[in-house]
């Protein structure tokens, strides 16, 4: 029996399996409500509704804390003797590696396809919102972060829904923090498994197959599909083996560099039409108001908007202050600060400079989908874009969706063993089984689809919203507390002064 075939069938005998739970499952999480000629998933709205609470409640932090987190990122306000491992410049790359990645190519060109170029001033406003949401829920993952005797760090909705429930309501919060935190913990292992892992491999190996000569071409066969797989498998498996430490140290150079060539490439392209800037800039704005845009008008474009925006940078979904929460430092609001920065970067500089390319260089795109055609494209959209100025431009492009890939496949695998740890213990023998299963499902990510599985992975993703910002809520004027704190220490550091128990307080260790 070929490996074709055997990869068929495996394909077909899961999908059959999972299908039926991956359709419930899909229609309770993403369940929607017509609102404007289009649909509404009230699992958007539940993140959005929570960027507009946590932005009022914490005064707009995103905007008028946005130089102080730049600094904290500079380490301008590090201290010596901080638990944690990597410092804040890494915790974000790491973090920012698991939200930065195909959504920005092709869920921006999904979005102006559908919602035309005003979905893009929705998809801005979401990701601004989005900024408060990420600083509430990591400062919460340092807060409650446990620090092992090793120096090594767990952290995330697993560790601040237990303890910080705990904390404020007593034994009823600390059963009630347990059960959330098995979902949680389940939740994140699974999408690891197959969203953060399998599907990031399977799609950075089709584009490279597609500008590799295709099916017919070197890599299109099932041996090299294979060959890819395991070459992928090894470096992941050889990165995780190092701990966050050793994919902070990657991700701090993949994340920069990926970022790096893509906007480039965008500047290019908006540069060479440099002249159609102001009236790109003006349809983005007017469709984002039309009464008569695409897909119900005005809530269709905000509706999309926010849908791609909310799925591209995960506010609220409790992933990124799993990677936050390993930073080094005293002071949990330092870290939320900076992760603010990362829903900024994902969404309203990564996506808009995307979504200015397609509306400059590639018209057509979102023209045909307002003339009614029904037109919805993909990363095609914004490949062709920047073929108009960039004819060598898939190459790059390949490029920037191998480093995205694998960037990302590094993050989830971090985020994935975190969950494993709080599930299954961290000794040595099970902290080896789930990196050796990690590592055989980056091997089968190019040789097999399970589309079925990474659909269910998604719905149990979005699921753990739900869970997440419960406990945001909840755990609010702790947050609140950590920031006047922080705020404190800044004050004092500006003035030349000492802030009691910061520089020589100990870091407290605690062990599962």
């Amino acid at each position: 029996m070929s490996l074709d075939s055997v990869t068929q069938s495996v394909d077909e005998a899961v999908s059959g399996f999972f299908e039926p739970i991956a359709k419930w499952l899909g229609e309770v999480v993403f369940y929607a409500v017509p609102v404007g000629g289009t649909d509404l998933p009230l699992i958007v709205a539940w993140l959005v509704v929570a960027g507009l609470v946590f932005t009022g409640w914490f005064g707009f932090v995103q905007l008028r804390k946005f130089g102080l987190a730049v600094d904290v990122v500079r380490g301008k306000y590090d201290e010596k003797g901080s638990a944690g491992e990597v410092n804040h410049f890494q915790a974000l790359t790491a973090a920012v590696s698991g939200t930065v990645g195909l959504g920005n190519i092709a869920g921006v060109a999904v979005a102006v396809s559908i919602g035309g170029p005003g979905a893009t001033f929705w998809m801005i406003l979401c990701g601004l919102l989005g900024m408060a949401t990420k600083f509430v829920e990591v400062t919460l993952g340092v807060k409650y972060r446990e620090v092992h005797p090793d120096g090594t760090v767990s952290g995330g909705p697993m560790h601040y829904l237990p303890k910080g429930l705990a904390e404020r309501f007593g034994k009823n919060g600390k059963t009630l923090g347990k059960v959330l935190a098995v979902l949680a913990s389940f939740m994140i292992l699974f999408f690891g498994l197959f969203g953060g892992n399998l599907f990031q491999v399977n799609q950075s190996y089709a584009q490279l197959v597609s500008v590799t000569g295709g099916e017919d071409g070197a890599l299109g066969s099932s041996a090299g599909a294979l060959l890819f797989g395991i070459l992928v498998a090894a470096l992941v498996g050889i990165v995780l083996l190092g701990g966050i430490r050793s994919i902070a140290n990657v991700t701090s150079r993949l994340v920069p560099a990926m970022a790096g060539i893509y906007i480039v490439a965008c500047l290019v392209v908006i540069l060479v039409n440099v002249t159609a800037v102001p009236d790109a800039v003006a349809t983005i704005v007017e469709g984002a108001f039309d009464p008569e845009g695409v897909a119900g008008g005005v809530l269709g474009a905000l509706i999309i908007g926010f849908k791609r925006a909310a799925f591209s940078n995960e506010a609220g979904l409790g992933s990124a202050p799993i990677a936050h929460s390993a930073v080094r430092t005293k002071h949990p609001a330092s870290e939320g600060l900076v992760a603010l920065l990362e829903p900024f970067i994902d969404t309203v500089v990564i996506c808009t400079m995307t979504a200015l390319t397609i509306v400059i260089a590639n018209p057509a795109s979102w023209g045909e989908a307002r003339a009614g055609d029904g037109s919805i494209g993909g990363v095609t959209i914004t490949s062709d874009a920047f073929e108009t100025v960039l004819p060598w431009f898939p190459y790059i492009l390949t490029v920037a969706v191998l480093l995205f890939a694998i960037s990302t496949v590094l993050t989830w695998g971090y985020y994935g063993l975190k969950a494993w740890t709080y599930l299954f213990g961290r000794s040595r023998a099970s902290e080896v089984t789930y990196k050796a299963l990690y590592t055989v499902f980056a091997v089968a990510g190019s040789l097999l689809t399970l589309q079925t599985l990474i659909d269910l992975a998604d719905a149990v993703l979005f699921s753990l919203a739900v869970i997440n910002i419960i406990g945001l809520y909840l755990l609010a004027p702790v947050v609140k507390r950590e920031l006047n704190t922080f705020l404190e220490f800044v004050r004092v550091r500006k003035a030349g002064g000492h802030a009691e128990g910061d520089d020589d307080q100990e870091p407290v260790r605690t062990t599962v």
